[in-house]
């Protein structure tokens, strides 16, 4: 990894370590984490995948709860590195593989997960930069902050299997119903949990 300075902070149970060319770990994320540890414990079978996942933290607590094999995506080079740092310090790198590259490139067409976690940009562009002192960078999520999040749903209705999960996450409720009115036939939002810097949505298979 290259030469950066390293902060370290608590997520949960663990230490997350990043720089400032990765996503700050944002404390009210763990409730994300929470929430795919509950569904996990009663999906069925199989793997958890997490898209666009940063230094790791939100897919790496889940897995901290309920021992699921991960599969981490992201396409900065550094954020796998970190991951991949992040699990090894907290003994669950045996249970991790990260990909590097577009979701398109790495996921093959026929792969099925029984969860998938999913933590895109969602900051609408013209709001980047808005507020300079907040100690949480903002990534452009395209002109209304949904760009990323579209593309995770469209990996959620090609690679979730029946009776798995997807948790999603993005800035407010209008987001939430803008995507929930773009779903195709395969995919509906159910429960919706809002909080003060966010919001999470359960999107089932129907």
């Amino acid at each position: 990894m290259e030469s950066a300075t390293t902060t370290t902070v608590d997520f949960g149970p663990l230490r997350i370590a990043y720089d400032d060319r990765v996503l700050a770990p944002r404390p009210w994320t763990i409730e994300q984490s929470r929430w795919a540890a509950e569904l996990a414990k009663h999906a069925p079978e199989g793997r958890l995948l997490e898209l666009c996942c940063g230094a790791g933290q939100i897919g790496l607590a889940t897995i901290s709860a309920v021992r699921r094999r991960l599969v981490c995506v992201d396409s900065d080079p550094v954020a796998c590195e970190y991951t991949r740092l992040n699990a090894d310090v907290a003994g669950l790198g045996g249970l991790l593989e990260i990909r590097t590259g577009p979701f398109e490139a790495v996921l093959l067409p026929d792969e099925l997960f029984a969860g998938i976690i999913a933590d895109p940009p969602w900051v609408p562009r013209a709001e980047v930069g808005r507020y300079p002192d907040d100690p949480v960078k903002a990534i452009d999520g395209g002109p209304d902050g949904l760009e990323p999040t579209r593309a995770c749903v469209r990996v959620a209705a090609d690679h979730l299997m029946p009776g798995g999960f997807t948790v999603l996450q993005v800035g407010t409720r209008e987001q939430v119903d803008r995507i929930g009115a773009e779903l195709d036939e395969r995919l509906r939002v159910g429960e919706v949990r809002e909080f003060e810097r966010g919001v999470l949505a359960r999107l089932d298979r129907t």
